[in-house]
């Protein structure tokens, strides 16, 4: 197997373009992986990357290699999974990503309940809000918020998730309750925005009587992380737009209160995407199999309690 592991180390250093980022994503040293790549040097005989103190680049031999590494691996994958669809008995890692409020809430409890009923397949499962590329990190199925820009991805529609304007009784007791939705974007009142690397500036659409309009809206307050964006919320600092969902707790006990209710956020719609050949590993099709009515369960629970 050392053989095909330094080809899985090559395929992600040249992927990643960086021996360190591809060790992490491997789980192994920075030092294995570049021993990985010197090992796999020597046996073809050729140099793969042009390595200095802060690049890596791949040579004319190391392009034509990877095309054909990815084959090896394909195949491999592809042999693996024709075995686990004959015995049944899938096997191997599934890497699955979702955003931090769905991946806490929603996915992360129901990752023992499918191991309990596939001891086989082992799980890594990363939790960010910023945008990822399935091709690019090594992910076999991501959850998804929003409509995804990569349209090569097949989607597994999950559901449309009510979204609720809201903030703390103390906010709004001290700066008001807004009354239209312009209030959000002339500096009457403060907003709190998820910011991600190359996210687009901060528009919420809402429904009107003129139809889904965005907005525009203003505040000194960003963060990458939603589950920041309502703790703010609970302390004063401003409105914050969220998946009902992530804070339906709050709403029952009124530690955030809806806002602009006339005119409220459109829902946003909650996928797993994957790409597709992902689809022909059982693991996989199990996996999504698996978590798709449990997510839709669980979201109905929250929706008919935010809507009592």
């Amino acid at each position: 197997m050392s053989y095909i592991d330094n080809i899985r180390t090559f395929v992600r250093v040249y992927e990643l373009g960086s021996m360190s980022a591809a060790a992490r994503d491997q789980r192994i040293s920075a030092a294995v992986a570049s021993s990985r790549i010197s090992q796999l040097e020597e046996y073809l005989s050729v140099r793969l990357f042009h390595r200095t103190t802060r690049q890596l680049n791949p040579t004319e031999q190391g392009n034509t290699f990877y095309d054909g590494a990815c084959k090896v691996l394909e195949a491999i994958e592809d042999a693996e999974a024709a075995v686990n669809s004959i015995t049944q008995s899938p096997r191997g890692l599934l890497h699955i990503a979702a955003p931090l409020g769905v991946g806490r809430r929603l996915i992360a409890p129901l990752v023992p309940a499918f191991k309990n009923e596939y001891p086989l397949v082992d799980l890594r499962l990363r939790l960010s809000d910023r945008k990822l590329d399935l091709t690019a990190e090594g992910l076999d199925v991501a959850f998804f918020l929003g409509v995804p820009e990569d349209s090569t991805l097949r989607i597994r529609k999950i559901a449309d998730c009510p979204r609720v304007l809201c903030a703390s009784p103390s906010y709004l007791a001290q700066r008001g309750t807004p009354e239209t939705p312009e209030a959000l974007t002339d500096g009457t009142h403060d907003c709190l925005n998820l910011r991600y690397p190359g996210a687009p500036e901060f528009q919420w659409p809402l429904e009107t009587s003129n139809g889904t309009q965005r907005f525009a809206v203003k505040g000194p307050f960003e963060s990458d992380d939603g589950d920041v964006l309502t703790d703010w919320a609970l302390e004063g600092f401003g409105i914050t737009l969220k998946p009902v969902f992530e804070i339906a707790e709050h709403l029952n006990s009124g530690a955030l209160v809806p806002v602009l209710q006339d005119t409220p956020p459109i829902p946003i719609q909650m996928a797993l995407l994957y790409t597709h050949r992902r689809h022909q590993d059982p693991k996989t099709r199990l996996l999504i199999e698996f978590m798709t009515p449990r997510v839709q369960a669980a979201l109905s629970g929250n929706l008919s309690v935010s809507e009592g």
